[in-house]
């Protein structure tokens, strides 16, 4: 009966330390990942970041060209920065390059050194400031009504490897020859069409991801329709997915 009770008691000491360590490491990482709600309160995180960046400025802008209200208050932060040495490189999806307004943005932002590559995948908004402090989308939240403000070191470094991966396979913007629109402009925006409506997704939902109309995408649709044969839009999912045309070599 004795060993029984030390053994209940050991058990509970064991239980009582874990729940400390638990306690603390909690109280140690709980400002780690902080919720913003609102556009104000995002926006002046935004702007404290911005303010307090000395070094490097990551950031993914998803959907396509950006509203040139935006672009001019962007424009500025990036010449203030520029002029405190900050370098800054930022990815853009492929439908960027059929933008005016964010073409001339990105000749005025790169005469001040800043860098900008297209993509045409699917990605969320992200800003790294110094690959010290993150910011992401809330999805639990629509409208962008909510981010997550990042300090974790290994979850910062996370997102800024992920952000240089992708930078690597990204196609670099050079304006003196993208006004006209190149053919990676029509190629690889019409398979990433393709393949999202393969996956489901309606013609609204892929012109919100990509950035493009959706009259853009259901002419992509219906030209690929045309050349396969396809009868119904299940039939031509069924088609390309039969198929090798959605492979990012194919010609």
């Amino acid at each position: 009966m004795l060993t029984h009770q030390h053994t209940i008691a050991a058990i509970r000491d064991s239980i009582t330390a874990a729940e400390t360590v638990y306690r603390a490491t909690r109280q140690a990482t709980s400002g780690s990942v902080r919720l913003l709600q609102g556009a104000e309160v995002i926006q002046a995180a935004l702007r404290q970041a911005a303010e307090a960046c000395r070094e490097e400025l990551l950031t993914c802008q998803p959907g396509g060209g950006r509203a040139p209200e935006n672009l001019a208050r962007s424009l500025s932060r990036v010449l203030a920065m520029h002029r405190r040495g900050v370098k800054q490189r930022t990815l853009y999806q492929h439908t960027v390059r059929a933008h005016g307004p964010t073409l001339a943005y990105i000749e005025q932002a790169t005469a001040s050194g800043a860098q900008f590559r297209t993509i045409n995948e699917v990605f969320d908004r992200l800003i790294i400031y110094d690959r010290t402090t993150a910011f992401i989308p809330d999805p639990r939240h629509e409208l962008r009504t909510a981010a997550l403000a990042i300090d974790h070191p290994a979850i910062v470094h996370y997102l800024a490897k992920v952000f240089d991966h992708t930078w690597e396979r990204a196609e670099a913007v050079s304006i003196t020859q993208e006004y006209a629109r190149p053919p990676l402009m029509t190629d690889e925006t019409r398979r990433a069409v393709l393949r999202l409506m393969v996956e489901g997704y309606t013609d609204a939902a892929i012109a919100g991801r990509l950035g493009v109309s959706p009259r853009t995408v259901s002419t992509h649709i219906k030209k690929a329709s045309d050349l396969l044969g396809g009868r119904s839009r299940a039939h031509l999912a069924y088609l390309l997915a039969q198929s090798d045309l959605l492979d990012a070599d194919h010609g």
